[in-house]
């Protein structure tokens, strides 16, 4: 390593940490926000119920059938959406989705998490939401929304932890040699690749990006 590779070291692992503590802290927001949303609807759940009765007591099964696909309709805008088996990649998956949703990207998601890890929750969480991050934002360059897709697939396949996250591209992918580079215009500039590099390489892992026909994916084995 040079003396000046030497010295830019240190400062670039302090804008990685402090851009892995922005991360983490606008993941708990997410959560924080769809959590907030079902202690609300919890909140509701007895004015609810005593609606429905009064609707039964007056035999005004119309407008309790009505009222009850109102409220179905509610549940499942706050109900997870995929259930992994670990509570935290629950949360962040589904924080994600949410938010696809609101850009109108839609998502394929078949997720499973073993009991048993060797990677840690808080990096596993970092991986899973900075591909789901550069997934979204690759979506979002492409001008028709019909075209944009992310699929996501996590589970167990000869005792490793395998990750796919393939998205639809609007735009040009630009590399360095072997290297994907972010696109991202801020200061976090290729700071989630760099960050999933690390995480990756910390366990003995692999990781392997692949650029085809207008489709990004990413792939990721890590040890169990």
């Amino acid at each position: 390593m040079g003396l000046f590779s030497w010295l830019l070291a240190p400062v670039i692992d302090r804008r990685i940490a402090a851009f892995q503590r922005d991360l983490m802290s606008k993941h708990i927001t997410e959560v924080e926000n769809i959590y907030r949303q079902m202690r609300g609807w919890r909140h509701d759940y007895h004015n609810h119920i005593q609606v429905m009765k009064a609707h039964t007591a007056l035999n005004q099964i119309p407008e309790l059938e009505q009222y009850l696909a109102k409220l179905d309709d509610d549940l499942t805008s706050v109900d997870t959406v995929v259930k992994t088996g670990n509570i935290m990649v629950d949360a962040i998956l589904n924080s994600k989705i949410s938010l696809a949703a609101s850009k109108k990207i839609p998502v394929n998601a078949k997720a499973a998490v073993p009991d048993t890890l060797s990677v840690s929750e808080i990096d596993l969480c970092v991986i899973i939401g900075n591909l789901f991050d550069n997934a979204m934002e690759a979506c979002l360059k492409q001008s028709e929304e019909n075209e944009r897709f992310i699929r996501v697939y996590i589970g167990k396949h000869k005792e490793m932890l395998y990750i796919s996250v393939s998205n639809s591209v609007g735009g040009e992918v630009k590399k360095s040699g072997r290297n994907y580079i972010s696109t991202k215009n801020s200061s976090s500039h290729g700071f989630g690749l760099i960050r999933i590099d690390r995480i990756v390489a910390k366990y003995g892992g692999y990781v392997n990006r692949q650029n085809e026909e207008g489709v990004f994916a990413t792939e990721i084995m890590l040890p169990l």
